[in-house]
Parts: structure tokens; sequence; C-alpha cells
């Protein structure tokens, strides 16, 4: 029985600069373009289809400003 999730896609909102590149990169479409705004003035990008996560760290690894990680999930069984 799965509990917890797979991974967990940890977003820094105040390092985001809405570049959209992990939006773009991700195969799983895992992140999306925020609605709320940090207190630079970007949307940031948010962690919205979670279970589709396949640990890739694509997300991670293109993001200029370091302000994903991408981590396993604890509670994870499955």
């Amino acid at each position: 029985m799965r509990q917890g999730t797979k991974y967990v896609v940890n977003v820094l909102v105040e390092r985001c600069k809405e570049c959209g590149l992990c939006i773009n990169i991700c195969p799983k479409g895992v992140l999306v373009r925020g609605e709320e705004f940090n207190s630079r003035g970007y949307r940031y990008a948010v962690p919205k289809n979670i279970d589709n996560c396949i640990g890739c760290k694509l997300c991670e690894y293109i993001c200029p400003d370091i302000a994903i990680f991408v981590v396993r999930g604890e509670g994870y069984e499955g």
C-alpha cells in the first residue's frame, strides 16, 4: 500500500525568477507557474502534479537560481 509521496519538490520561493525553465523541462508536467507573487514580483514555480514526479531532477539541474531541490519522500512505500 502506498503511503506518502515518492518525491518531494521543494521550491525556494524567494529565489525563483519566473524563468520557466523548470516548467518546460519537466517530462511529467509536475511544475506549473503559480498564481501568487514572491516579494520580488515574480510568479514562482509550484509543484502541482507531484504524484507524476519520477525524481529525474532535471528541474533542479536546470534552475539558474538554485531554487529547486528534489528529495525522496518520507513514508513512501511502494
